[in-house]
């Protein structure tokens, strides 16, 4: 990390043990991420009316280039409890960073286009033909939008294939 982190408490007494396990938890954060470049942690203590005791929330904001990560973490009336969560979840968002930014997202196939080619209304199906000239069956519960009586040969479509029963079939069916 390139700035030492700033640790804050608000309502609640400073203590070096809380320090001392927030900065443990810091020195685990960049083995998710090495570009770190500060970390600030605020430590309140919430009082509420009808409750016993003290609620503790920790967040933490972490800038790293090109943005910031925010952490609040809800209240919980075990302090190392809510250090623990709050740190959890900034260990998942900057893993989910670092993969957006080696570019391990996740990526969702468009899916495949056709055009509707054969029509039979009175049986409530029809076929796709598809880019590489294969019919792909559908049925009137597999359009999404529009209508199936309003659906006409040489619409294009976009579609999910899978396999059915009787061969290749189309899923959720939309005008392309």
């Amino acid at each position: 990390m390139k700035l030492t982190p700033q640790i804050t408490f608000k309502d609640i007494p400073r203590s070096d043990a809380v320090e001392t396990a927030i900065l443990e938890k810091v020195s685990k954060l960049e083995r998710y991420s090495d570009r770190i470049m500060g970390c600030r942690i605020a430590v309140e203590a919430v009082q509420q009316r009808q409750h016993q005791g003290k609620l503790y929330t920790v967040r933490i904001d972490i800038t790293i280039p090109g943005g910031e990560i925010v952490i609040k973490r809800e209240k919980n009336e075990d302090l190392y409890v809510a250090i623990r969560d709050a740190f959890d979840a900034a260990k998942r968002k900057l893993d989910g960073h670092s993969e957006r930014k080696r570019g391990e997202v996740k990526v969702h196939e468009t899916p495949p286009k056709g055009r509707v080619v054969k029509l039979f209304p009175e049986e409530d199906y029809g076929f796709i033909e598809t880019s590489d000239g294969r019919e792909v069956y559908f049925h009137r519960n597999s359009l999404i939008a529009p209508v199936f009586d309003k659906l006409k040969e040489g619409t294009e479509v976009a579609f999910i294939e899978e396999q059915g029963d009787k061969g290749p079939q189309a899923l959720r069916v939309t005008v392309a």
